[in-house]
């Protein structure tokens, strides 16, 4: 590194940190500027809902296809998005989720 800049001059970039102005890309709304949705959005009330409709979506897949693997996948996402505050949905993920193994486990002998 020396033998390319004998003077000790590198040529580094430093940055500044930098603190974000009203109007910048992912700035938070001030108070008065958001409506009921997405007040209820940064409040953190929908959390678990992206979640909870992934579980309910492995769940109804898991009914068709690899039910054991999907429904235990539907299961432990359900209770992810519990935990997130989206209980109704992870609710029926793991109700459905659970209903899907049992029957799976019922039927299966006589396939």
């Amino acid at each position: 590194m020396a033998a390319d800049y004998p003077n000790g001059d590198y040529k580094e970039e430093t940055a500044a940190e930098f603190a974000p102005q009203r109007g910048f890309v992912g700035e938070r709304p001030f108070a008065d500027d958001v409506d009921e949705e997405t007040r209820a959005d940064i409040d953190g009330e929908t959390e678990g809902r992206g979640v909870g409709a992934f579980a309910i979506v492995l769940s109804i897949i898991s009914l068709f296809f690899l039910p054991v693997i999907l429904g235990a996948a539907g299961i432990i996402v359900g209770f992810i998005a519990r935990r997130n505050g989206a209980t109704g949905l992870g609710n029926w993920a793991i109700g459905i989720g659970a209903v899907s193994i049992i029957l799976t486990l019922f039927f299966s002998p006589f396939f």
